[in-house]
């Protein structure tokens, strides 16, 4: 059997996403919220190994009240249990603090069962950090595989597993032992589709929310306390300006283009 964790994050629906221009701050005041994309992947990667070779999948999040439809969603998918941490408290949190609280609840789920993969996205689409995971699997003491794209093969008796990790123009064979913690790229698996009984059944099923009073925490670790970086301001990027139009016969805009060039190249030797 292969017991999963999958930390999964609420975010903002970016395509609806807009920056206030006096503020430069974003705007989610009537943003949907949706799962972070690479952490459906990581659902999917989880229930297919429990499909395969037996075990138990949990859902950890950490978000407001509302994140208990996301943990449903992924439960109407296959996992088993859901646990949400959501506290006023944690508000503000880096993703130092992030790693902190959610390894430190990790180590709660570890007092009653053996766990021997967690999954992460390779990163949430609202920070593009790509820090959470690997900080998760620091403080436990987990090997780590990041970016993964392929799980090759898991070995239950010696308790291993094969990944292909992406890299630019190729891929990377690791393996590493039990515990481990697996970041999936979305290349790894093709989601499936939650079918209306699941759904039905995900509904019912009780999802289980933790304050900070529910297990081990230090107060100055979370939070804005625990949380050493801030944003200060976020901003589009200026648009593009159009370039220079060339209009008339075809040997006479070559020349003109021809001309542009050449000047340019002057003007960079200069």
């Amino acid at each position: 059997m292969v017991n999963s964790i999958v930390c999964l994050k609420e975010v903002p629906d970016t395509a609806e996403a807009k920056v206030d221009p006096k503020t430069g701050n974003l705007i989610r005041e009537g943003i949907p919220s949706i799962i972070n994309p690479y952490d459906i992947h990581a659902v999917e990667e989880a229930v297919k190994l429990k499909d395969t070779h037996g075990g138990k999948v949990t859902i950890l999040c950490m978000g407001p009240p509302k994140a208990v439809e996301s943990i449903k969603k992924a439960l109407g998918l296959g996992a088993d249990r859901g646990i949400l941490l959501s506290d006023r408290a944690f508000a503000g949190s880096d993703t130092l603090a992030t790693s902190y609280i959610l390894s430190q609840a990790i180590k709660r789920i570890m007092v009653g069962e053996k766990v021997d993969i967690i999954f992460c996205g390779k990163q949430a689409i609202d920070g593009d950090t790509a820090q959470v995971g690997p900080g998760i699997a620091a403080r436990l003491g987990f090997a780590q595989l990041t970016y993964v794209m392929d799980i090759r093969h898991v070995d239950i008796n010696a308790r291993k597993v094969m990944t292909a990790r992406k890299l630019e123009g190729g891929a990377e064979i690791l393996q590493a032992n039990f515990p481990v913690l697996i970041t999936v790229e979305k290349e790894i698996n093709e989601p499936r589709y939650a079918s209306f009984p699941d759904m039905l059944k995900a509904a019912q099923m009780e999802v289980e929310i933790w304050s900070k009073n529910d297990f081990d925490l230090e107060e100055s670790h979370i939070g804005l306390k625990g949380s050493p970086t801030t944003v200060s301001r976020i901003f589009a990027p200026p648009a593009k300006t159009g370039g220079k139009v060339y209009k008339g016969e075809p040997q006479q805009l070559a020349k003109n283009l021809a001309d542009e060039l050449f000047n340019r190249v002057l003007v960079m030797d200069k």
